[in-house]
């Protein structure tokens, strides 16, 4: 039997958070008619401006990493916010946590980047135990941010499977939904959970519709079989939209996979 969540709608399922973000992230989605993500992976602060700019109509969430961008700035943090707001998208810093519950709490907050001031989601391994949830969940409740956590990932060979899928499950139940909204896998992890009450939002990087893979070991899956087979609800195109060249062609491009992945999910509805 398919997972309840994914025989709702987004709107529908934005009821079930009282997490800010993941409600106004849903909301989004259904009004937007778009389950896509671009994850803007380029090293200077006008290139993700111009990316975002292109692709801004057609996403419900830009991906950032932070740390890649040469010139980054808090003004350039502040045009990123206003342009959410503007073109109507959730921001995500892909940061992947990964230490002590004090330490996280102090790179999410202070430093260069100041994360938690701009970013309404971030991600984390669980690799740490619960306090890294709890060093994060001091800074981004009272903010109204959201986490996810990273059940499994899309590069070849890596570590987080089975049991350690399992136990991110465990703990983000532990810590209930206030910050944790959901996780970073390739299918719908919680599909063998006992609490099929709660509405975990599940996001999938590795998504392309031509390649199948590049020379760093990343796996592609088409939005079909990320969002209609394995009952995801957020598919995270990088490469395969601000790639192209030529500011029409990445429009379109965006575009393209808002169709793709909206199609998958309106005939994954209609399942029974």
């Amino acid at each position: 039997m398919p997972h309840p969540a994914t025989l709702k709608t987004y709107g529908s399922r934005a009821e079930l958070h009282s997490n800010p973000t993941a409600k106004r992230l849903l909301e989004i989605m259904q009004r937007k008619k778009s389950n896509l993500c671009v994850s803007v992976d380029v090293t200077t602060t006008a290139e993700v401006l111009e990316i975002v700019r292109r692709v801004g109509p057609s996403v419900c969430m830009v991906k950032t990493h932070c740390d890649v961008i040469d010139d980054f700035s808090l003004a350039f943090a502040d045009e990123l916010v206003r342009l959410s707001k503007e073109l109507d998208f959730v921001i995500f810093e892909d940061r992947k946590f990964a230490d002590i519950g004090n330490t996280v709490s102090l790179q999410y907050s202070s430093g260069t980047h100041r994360i938690a001031s701009w970013s309404d989601l971030t991600n984390a391994h669980p690799l740490p135990g619960p306090g890294i949830i709890s060093g994060l969940s001091s800074v981004g409740v009272p903010l109204g941010r959201a986490l996810l956590l990273l059940a499994e990932m899309s590069s070849k060979g890596n570590l987080a499977t089975g049991q350690y899928t399992r136990d991110a499950m465990r703990m983000a139940r532990e810590a209930g939904r206030e910050f944790v909204i959901g996780f970073i896998a390739m299918r719908r992890v919680d599909e063998d959970d006992a609490a099929k009450a709660d509405d975990w939002l599940i996001m999938t990087p590795g998504v392309g519709l031509v390649a199948k893979g590049d020379k760093l070991g990343q796996q592609y899956r088409t939005p079909r079989e990320v969002v209609l087979e394995s009952g995801c609800d957020v598919i995270i195109v990088g490469r395969g939209i601000y790639g192209i060249q030529g500011e029409e062609a990445v429009r379109a491009e965006a575009e393209r996979y808002r169709v793709e992945g909206w199609e998958a999910y309106e005939e994954r509805l209609k399942r029974t």
